[in-house]
């Protein structure tokens, strides 16, 4: 199994670019961290204590209950004012470090959102900084899991990566163009509760009740380019290899 680390500018930002395939990734028994740059806040209806309790509830809908639950951590960043710094890359390295992450998920590198652009530039440049021998790395938070459980990071020996992929969690008015889709057909009701679980965010705000309807109609549209009935957009700047056809989904 993969230890899959997913970075986040932000608590919610993974829930809705691909919580429908974090919930598969977790039900497939992989080590997956979810990794919160800041806190989220300020914000008009939120606070941090608020969004702390809401970004743990949120992993009750991403853990499967017979499997190992997903576990996040945050590594309270100022929110809209992350800068791309060597001790933010380094910050990242050691999460990486820590996860012995096999592969990273990060956003897309195109968005109107600062704090986007520059978490994509730190996540990349960690991903090298990660297999960096006799520099040392930063011990990050403990994780916690949906129950509350805190476990423990610790740094260990310098790694890359295999694959970084970018996730589409975009403030532009732009269409994604993925290079692949991953099925995530019967995960949409948890991924929409995950989501709903930032209740000051998604739920209070009356103007931002329309994001659920985005976040379900665009899981249609690109599952209907796979043939399925829900299907989350990905990019990567590296060729995906396949050892046989029998991946493949067909339309």
């Amino acid at each position: 199994m993969a230890n899959i680390l997913i970075v986040g500018p932000h608590p919610d930002d993974q829930e809705l670019g691909m919580g429908g395939t974090i919930i598969r990734f977790a039900r497939q028994g992989h080590n997956v961290l979810l990794l919160d740059i800041t806190n989220g806040e300020p914000t008009p209806l939120g606070d941090p204590a608020t969004r702390a309790v809401e970004a743990q509830k949120a992993l009750g809908f991403l853990s499967p209950s017979d499997g190992p639950p997903v576990r996040r951590l945050c590594l309270d960043m100022p929110n809209r004012f992350v800068e791309h710094s060597i001790e933010a890359r380094h910050r990242v390295a050691g999460v990486i470090r820590a996860h012995q992450a096999d592969m990273v998920f990060t956003p897309f590198f195109q968005d109107a959102h600062p704090d986007h652009l520059a978490v994509t530039r730190i996540v990349e440049d960690a991903r090298f900084d990660a297999k960096l021998t006799k520099i040392e790395m930063p011990t990050p938070p403990d994780a916690i899991d949906a129950a509350g459980v805190r476990t423990p990071m610790v740094v260990g020996d310098p790694i890359y990566p295999k694959w970084l992929i970018y996730y589409y969690a975009t403030h532009l008015r732009w269409v994604a163009d993925p290079n692949f889709v991953i099925d995530i057909s019967g995960s949409m009701e948890d991924k929409v509760a995950s989501i709903k679980a930032y209740h000051t965010q998604f739920v209070l705000p009356e103007k931002n009740r329309k994001v659920l309807e985005w976040v379900e109609a665009a899981a249609i549209y690109f599952g209907s380019r796979i043939g399925v009935d829900a299907g989350e957009p990905f990019f990567t700047n590296e060729p995906i290899g396949l050892a046989s056809l029998d991946s493949l989904v067909g339309v």
